[in-house]
Protein backbone atom coordinates (compact mmCIF):
# COMPACT_ATOMS: atom_id res chain seq x y z
CA UNK A 1 0.00 0.00 0.00
CA UNK A 2 1.35 3.90 -0.80
CA UNK A 3 1.96 6.23 1.51
CA UNK A 4 -0.87 8.73 0.02
CA UNK A 5 -3.05 5.37 0.25
CA UNK A 6 -2.47 5.13 3.71
CA UNK A 7 -2.83 8.49 4.34
CA UNK A 8 -6.37 8.40 3.30
CA UNK A 9 -6.99 5.50 5.40
CA UNK A 10 -5.97 6.47 8.69
CA UNK A 11 -6.56 10.20 8.30
CA UNK A 12 -10.34 9.35 9.05
CA UNK A 13 -9.79 6.60 11.85
CA UNK A 14 -7.27 9.01 13.53
CA UNK A 15 -9.74 12.03 13.68
CA UNK A 16 -12.40 9.98 15.08
CA UNK A 17 -9.41 8.51 18.04
CA UNK A 18 -8.23 12.38 18.54
CA UNK A 19 -12.80 12.81 18.69
CA UNK A 20 -13.02 10.47 20.91
CA UNK A 21 -10.45 11.18 23.09
CA UNK A 22 -11.26 14.90 23.09
CA UNK A 23 -15.07 13.88 24.41
CA UNK A 24 -13.36 11.68 27.36
CA UNK A 25 -11.21 14.99 28.34
CA UNK A 26 -14.00 17.28 27.97
CA UNK A 27 -14.62 19.55 29.41
CA UNK A 28 -10.82 20.79 29.95
CA UNK A 29 -12.11 24.83 30.77
CA UNK A 30 -15.34 26.61 31.24
CA UNK A 31 -18.17 26.31 29.33
CA UNK A 32 -20.40 29.42 28.37
CA UNK A 33 -24.35 28.55 28.37
CA UNK A 34 -25.43 31.67 26.44
CA UNK A 35 -29.11 32.81 27.25
CA UNK A 36 -30.61 35.09 24.44
CA UNK A 37 -33.03 36.85 26.69
CA UNK A 38 -32.47 39.74 29.55
CA UNK A 39 -32.16 37.98 33.70
CA UNK A 40 -34.65 36.82 35.66
CA UNK A 41 -37.08 35.42 32.97
CA UNK A 42 -38.04 31.88 32.38
CA UNK A 43 -35.38 30.82 30.14
CA UNK A 44 -32.64 32.29 32.63
CA UNK A 45 -33.86 30.48 35.64
CA UNK A 46 -33.64 26.93 34.03
CA UNK A 47 -30.71 28.42 32.76
CA UNK A 48 -29.22 28.76 35.85
CA UNK A 49 -30.22 25.46 37.48
CA UNK A 50 -29.05 23.66 34.58
CA UNK A 51 -25.45 25.09 34.62
CA UNK A 52 -24.76 24.81 38.28
CA UNK A 53 -25.81 21.11 38.20
CA UNK A 54 -23.56 20.57 35.50
CA UNK A 55 -20.77 22.25 36.66
CA UNK A 56 -21.22 19.96 39.70
CA UNK A 57 -20.88 16.78 37.73
CA UNK A 58 -18.60 18.01 34.90
CA UNK A 59 -16.20 19.76 36.68
CA UNK A 60 -15.65 23.08 35.33
CA UNK A 61 -18.20 25.82 35.15
CA UNK A 62 -21.01 26.41 33.24
CA UNK A 63 -21.21 30.16 33.02
CA UNK A 64 -24.40 31.79 32.73
CA UNK A 65 -24.28 34.65 29.80
CA UNK A 66 -27.13 36.40 29.00
CA UNK A 67 -27.18 38.18 25.63
CA UNK A 68 -30.42 39.47 24.92
CA UNK A 69 -31.90 41.81 22.47
CA UNK A 70 -34.01 41.01 18.83
CA UNK A 71 -36.33 38.35 19.74
CA UNK A 72 -33.40 36.41 21.19
CA UNK A 73 -31.95 36.49 17.90
CA UNK A 74 -29.05 38.41 19.11
CA UNK A 75 -27.47 35.57 21.42
CA UNK A 76 -28.07 32.50 19.25
CA UNK A 77 -26.17 34.38 16.01
CA UNK A 78 -23.63 34.80 18.40
CA UNK A 79 -23.82 31.31 19.11
CA UNK A 80 -24.32 29.82 16.00
CA UNK A 81 -21.02 31.60 14.56
CA UNK A 82 -18.75 30.05 17.59
CA UNK A 83 -16.56 27.40 17.65
CA UNK A 84 -18.09 24.09 17.29
CA UNK A 85 -15.86 22.64 20.12
CA UNK A 86 -19.01 22.08 22.92
CA UNK A 87 -17.40 24.90 25.14
CA UNK A 88 -20.49 27.57 23.79
CA UNK A 89 -24.28 26.45 23.95
CA UNK A 90 -26.96 27.84 24.01
CA UNK A 91 -30.47 27.59 25.51
CA UNK A 92 -33.30 28.47 23.48
CA UNK A 93 -36.84 28.50 23.70
CA UNK A 94 -39.68 27.73 21.49
CA UNK A 95 -39.29 31.80 20.24
CA UNK A 96 -36.32 30.12 18.21
CA UNK A 97 -38.76 28.75 15.98
CA UNK A 98 -41.19 31.73 16.01
CA UNK A 99 -38.53 34.17 14.93
CA UNK A 100 -37.95 33.12 11.62
CA UNK A 101 -41.65 34.12 11.10
CA UNK A 102 -40.98 37.86 12.75
CA UNK A 103 -37.62 38.86 11.86
CA UNK A 104 -36.60 38.89 8.16
CA UNK A 105 -32.89 37.62 6.96
CA UNK A 106 -31.81 36.01 10.08
CA UNK A 107 -28.30 35.45 9.83
CA UNK A 108 -29.03 31.68 10.90
CA UNK A 109 -30.85 28.47 10.08
CA UNK A 110 -32.78 27.49 13.33
CA UNK A 111 -32.09 24.02 12.42
CA UNK A 112 -29.21 24.03 10.11
CA UNK A 113 -27.18 25.86 12.11
CA UNK A 114 -27.17 24.04 15.11
CA UNK A 115 -26.49 20.55 16.83
CA UNK A 116 -28.76 19.59 19.64
CA UNK A 117 -28.15 18.45 22.65
CA UNK A 118 -31.20 17.72 23.92
CA UNK A 119 -35.13 18.72 24.62
CA UNK A 120 -35.07 20.29 28.59
CA UNK A 121 -38.42 21.43 29.92
CA UNK A 122 -42.42 22.30 28.83
CA UNK A 123 -44.48 24.53 30.76
CA UNK A 124 -47.47 26.65 30.22
CA UNK A 125 -47.36 30.57 30.42
CA UNK A 126 -50.11 32.36 32.36
CA UNK A 127 -52.27 35.16 32.45
CA UNK A 128 -51.47 37.09 34.86
CA UNK A 129 -53.52 40.56 35.28
CA UNK A 130 -52.75 43.64 37.65
CA UNK A 131 -55.36 43.65 40.75
CA UNK A 132 -56.39 46.93 39.70
CA UNK A 133 -57.72 45.21 36.65
CA UNK A 134 -61.40 44.74 37.26
CA UNK A 135 -62.15 40.75 35.99
CA UNK A 136 -62.24 37.60 38.03
CA UNK A 137 -61.98 35.77 35.38
CA UNK A 138 -61.20 35.51 32.14
CA UNK A 139 -64.45 36.22 30.46
CA UNK A 140 -64.74 39.20 32.79
CA UNK A 141 -61.38 40.25 31.36
CA UNK A 142 -62.25 39.84 27.76
CA UNK A 143 -65.51 41.57 28.42
CA UNK A 144 -63.70 44.70 29.83
CA UNK A 145 -61.35 44.94 27.31
CA UNK A 146 -64.09 44.70 24.55
CA UNK A 147 -65.77 47.69 26.88
CA UNK A 148 -62.26 49.87 26.36
CA UNK A 149 -61.04 48.94 23.22
CA UNK A 150 -56.84 49.44 23.65
CA UNK A 151 -57.03 50.33 27.01
CA UNK A 152 -55.72 46.91 28.57
CA UNK A 153 -52.35 45.91 27.50
CA UNK A 154 -50.65 42.94 27.59
CA UNK A 155 -46.70 43.03 28.46
CA UNK A 156 -44.55 40.41 26.68
CA UNK A 157 -40.67 40.01 26.56
CA UNK A 158 -40.19 41.15 23.14
CA UNK A 159 -41.15 41.61 19.60
CA UNK A 160 -41.40 37.94 18.42
CA UNK A 161 -41.18 36.55 21.82
CA UNK A 162 -43.32 33.65 22.84
CA UNK A 163 -45.09 35.43 25.03
CA UNK A 164 -45.96 37.97 22.04
CA UNK A 165 -47.65 35.65 20.35
CA UNK A 166 -49.70 33.90 22.79
CA UNK A 167 -51.29 37.00 23.16
CA UNK A 168 -51.50 37.85 19.33
CA UNK A 169 -53.15 34.04 19.60
CA UNK A 170 -55.27 35.02 22.38
CA UNK A 171 -56.67 38.46 20.71
CA UNK A 172 -57.20 36.32 17.45
CA UNK A 173 -59.12 33.68 19.12
CA UNK A 174 -61.54 35.92 21.47
CA UNK A 175 -61.52 39.05 19.93
CA UNK A 176 -59.95 40.82 22.91
CA UNK A 177 -58.42 43.83 21.47
CA UNK A 178 -55.73 44.32 23.79
CA UNK A 179 -52.39 46.14 23.01
CA UNK A 180 -48.98 44.95 22.98
CA UNK A 181 -46.17 46.32 24.96
CA UNK A 182 -42.89 44.62 23.77
CA UNK A 183 -39.77 44.79 27.30
CA UNK A 184 -36.48 43.39 26.83
CA UNK A 185 -37.57 40.81 28.67
CA UNK A 186 -40.01 39.54 31.04
CA UNK A 187 -38.45 40.58 34.13
CA UNK A 188 -38.77 44.04 33.22
CA UNK A 189 -42.17 43.23 31.93
CA UNK A 190 -43.28 41.65 35.04
CA UNK A 191 -42.12 44.87 37.01
CA UNK A 192 -44.36 46.69 35.29
CA UNK A 193 -47.39 44.93 35.53
CA UNK A 194 -46.61 44.74 39.27
CA UNK A 195 -46.37 48.26 39.28
CA UNK A 196 -49.63 48.78 36.92
CA UNK A 197 -47.76 50.28 33.94
CA UNK A 198 -49.54 47.75 31.67
CA UNK A 199 -52.58 45.59 32.60
CA UNK A 200 -52.06 42.12 31.60
CA UNK A 201 -48.89 39.72 30.73
CA UNK A 202 -49.00 36.34 29.51
CA UNK A 203 -46.03 34.80 31.93
CA UNK A 204 -43.71 32.17 33.17
CA UNK A 205 -44.93 29.86 36.19
CA UNK A 206 -41.85 30.80 37.59
CA UNK A 207 -43.30 35.05 37.62
CA UNK A 208 -46.87 34.13 38.54
CA UNK A 209 -45.19 31.90 41.95
CA UNK A 210 -43.09 34.77 42.57
CA UNK A 211 -46.06 37.31 42.29
CA UNK A 212 -50.03 35.65 42.80
CA UNK A 213 -49.22 33.85 46.33
CA UNK A 214 -48.20 37.81 47.55
CA UNK A 215 -51.07 39.09 45.95
CA UNK A 216 -49.05 41.49 43.99
CA UNK A 217 -51.20 39.92 40.66
CA UNK A 218 -53.81 37.88 39.60
CA UNK A 219 -53.73 34.79 37.58
CA UNK A 220 -56.51 33.91 35.71
CA UNK A 221 -55.88 30.91 33.46
CA UNK A 222 -52.94 28.78 32.06
CA UNK A 223 -52.33 28.68 28.02
CA UNK A 224 -52.01 24.80 28.41
CA UNK A 225 -54.76 21.90 27.91
CA UNK A 226 -53.83 20.81 31.17
CA UNK A 227 -53.30 22.60 34.55
CA UNK A 228 -50.07 23.25 36.26
CA UNK A 229 -49.66 21.49 39.03
CA UNK A 230 -48.02 24.54 40.62
CA UNK A 231 -51.08 26.32 40.60
CA UNK A 232 -53.64 23.47 40.87
CA UNK A 233 -56.76 26.61 41.18
CA UNK A 234 -55.64 28.49 38.17
CA UNK A 235 -57.82 26.97 35.56
CA UNK A 236 -57.27 26.47 31.81
CA UNK A 237 -58.12 29.13 28.79
CA UNK A 238 -60.33 26.51 27.56
CA UNK A 239 -61.92 25.54 31.00
CA UNK A 240 -62.77 29.23 31.24
CA UNK A 241 -64.18 29.53 27.82
CA UNK A 242 -61.82 29.88 25.14
CA UNK A 243 -62.48 26.88 22.99
CA UNK A 244 -58.80 25.21 21.15
CA UNK A 245 -56.64 27.39 23.12
CA UNK A 246 -53.79 24.94 23.74
CA UNK A 247 -49.90 26.71 23.72
CA UNK A 248 -46.58 25.55 25.62
CA UNK A 249 -43.39 26.98 26.04
CA UNK A 250 -40.34 24.49 25.93
CA UNK A 251 -36.91 24.72 25.71
CA UNK A 252 -34.04 23.21 24.35
CA UNK A 253 -29.77 23.16 24.50
CA UNK A 254 -28.25 23.86 21.42
CA UNK A 255 -24.68 23.89 20.20
CA UNK A 256 -23.13 25.17 17.13
CA UNK A 257 -23.48 23.15 13.92
CA UNK A 258 -20.44 20.61 13.46
CA UNK A 259 -19.83 20.05 17.31
CA UNK A 260 -18.38 16.94 17.55
CA UNK A 261 -21.20 13.95 18.04
CA UNK A 262 -19.43 12.67 21.31
CA UNK A 263 -19.49 15.77 23.13
CA UNK A 264 -22.98 16.41 21.90
CA UNK A 265 -23.47 12.26 23.59
CA UNK A 266 -21.66 12.61 26.70
CA UNK A 267 -23.89 16.27 27.66
CA UNK A 268 -27.06 14.85 26.38
CA UNK A 269 -26.47 11.66 28.86
CA UNK A 270 -25.38 14.09 31.62
CA UNK A 271 -28.32 16.49 31.06
CA UNK A 272 -30.72 12.98 31.30
CA UNK A 273 -28.91 11.73 34.04
CA UNK A 274 -29.57 15.44 36.39
CA UNK A 275 -32.88 16.00 34.71
CA UNK A 276 -33.77 12.40 36.83
CA UNK A 277 -32.55 12.85 39.72
CA UNK A 278 -34.66 13.94 42.74
CA UNK A 279 -33.05 17.56 43.74
CA UNK A 280 -33.01 18.42 39.94
CA UNK A 281 -36.57 17.50 39.57
CA UNK A 282 -37.63 19.62 43.02
CA UNK A 283 -35.62 22.46 41.74
CA UNK A 284 -37.12 22.01 38.34
CA UNK A 285 -40.90 21.83 39.43
CA UNK A 286 -40.35 25.16 42.37
CA UNK A 287 -39.10 27.00 38.65
CA UNK A 288 -42.79 25.94 37.74
CA UNK A 289 -41.61 23.82 35.08
CA UNK A 290 -41.45 20.20 33.86
CA UNK A 291 -37.85 17.93 33.06
CA UNK A 292 -38.41 16.87 29.40
CA UNK A 293 -35.20 15.50 27.95
CA UNK A 294 -35.08 14.13 24.95
CA UNK A 295 -32.18 12.39 22.54
CA UNK A 296 -31.03 14.86 19.67
CA UNK A 297 -32.68 13.21 16.64
CA UNK A 298 -35.91 13.32 18.73
CA UNK A 299 -36.03 17.26 19.39
CA UNK A 300 -34.38 17.65 15.85
CA UNK A 301 -38.00 16.26 14.67
CA UNK A 302 -39.32 18.14 17.44
CA UNK A 303 -38.35 21.33 16.16
CA UNK A 304 -39.08 21.09 12.48
CA UNK A 305 -42.45 19.89 13.86
CA UNK A 306 -42.45 23.22 15.53
CA UNK A 307 -40.72 25.62 13.51
CA UNK A 308 -43.99 24.65 11.07
CA UNK A 309 -46.68 25.18 13.92
CA UNK A 310 -45.65 28.74 14.65
CA UNK A 311 -45.37 29.85 10.96
CA UNK A 312 -48.98 29.01 10.34
CA UNK A 313 -49.31 30.21 13.78
CA UNK A 314 -47.70 33.88 13.00
CA UNK A 315 -49.76 33.85 9.44
CA UNK A 316 -52.67 33.07 11.30
CA UNK A 317 -52.72 35.87 13.95
CA UNK A 318 -51.24 38.20 11.57
CA UNK A 319 -48.90 38.71 14.46
CA UNK A 320 -45.55 40.94 13.36
CA UNK A 321 -42.82 43.48 14.86
CA UNK A 322 -44.23 46.93 16.38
Amino acid sequence: MSLSARSLLLGPMLAVCLSGAFAQTYPARPVKLIVPFAPGGFTDVVARILGQKLSIALGQPFVIENKAGAGSTIGTDFVAKAPPDGYTLLMVSSTHVISPWIYKNLPYDPIKSFSVVTKLVDSPYVLLVNPKVQARNVQEFIALAKAAPDTIHYASSGNGSAQHLMGGLFVVMTGAPLKHVPYRGSSGAVQDLVAGVVESSFAGVPNALAQVPAGRLKALAVTTAKRAPQLPDVPTLQEAGVAGYDASVWLALLAPAGTPSEIVSRLNAEVARLMNSPDTRKALFDAGVEGTPSSPEAMTEYMVQELARWGKLVKDTGVKLE
